[in-house]
């Protein structure tokens, strides 16, 4: 767990190497505290008025990268290479509110397939899938946002992975649970606050 500080400093992180990275193309090296040496699973989203600008991330700690590593390209690549949207110009800098989401270690699901809306629960998991070469993963607090259930979410993870929607139902679909620390700015450029979804 990190405590707001160090998920304050996550935040201003994120947006300095966005803001550097869209006014030149690079950004510079950082200095972080011990807590961001381990490797991490992390995902910086951006948004506009509430509305999705950029969303990139590591689901799984990745051996050779650390966790303040994974959390600067996350930054970069949200801003520069969420293939849903363009790249984000200079001028909508002072408008993109940034969130970084630190994730817990994913657990597979162990349970027979239709059984898995009874063991998701809204506000606390996050999910991934892997059917086949297809993957999807839709973050904690999305499920919260838009209001949905356990099935529902589900099917929107079905479909964020390019699959059926009702494929959650397959044994060859492996669902798998994670936990997220969630900071965001309460405004652009703004205090950073620690979100509660639950």
């Amino acid at each position: 767990m990190l405590s707001l500080e160090d998920g304050t400093l996550a935040v201003k992180t994120a947006r300095n190497v966005i803001e550097e990275y869209v006014k030149t193309g690079n950004y510079s090296k950082f200095e972080l505290p011990k807590t961001f040496d381990r490797p991490g699973g992390v995902f910086v989203t951006l948004s506009i008025n509430h509305d999705l600008r950029g969303c990139i991330g590591y689901p799984y700690p990745m051996e050779d990268m650390s966790l303040g590593e994974a959390l600067a390209d996350a930054a970069m690549s949200a801003a520069t290479r969420d293939p849903r949207f363009p790249r984000v110009h200079k001028n909508e800098l002072d408008q993109i509110r940034v969130e970084v989401t630190i994730l817990g270690q994913p657990e597979l699901l162990k349970c027979k397939p239709l059984e898995r809306p009874h063991h998701i629960k809204i506000g606390r998991d996050g999910l991934i899938i892997e059917y086949g070469l297809h993957k999807g993963l839709l973050l904690p607090q999305v499920p919260v946002e838009w209001h949905w259930d356990a099935t529902e979410f589900l099917e929107n993870l079905c479909l964020k992975a390019g699959i059926s929607p009702d494929a959650w139902v397959e044994e060859k679909a492996k669902i798998y649970t994670f936990g997220g620390q969630i900071f965001e700015e309460t405004e652009p450029g703004g205090p950073v606050i620690e979100k509660k979804i639950a």
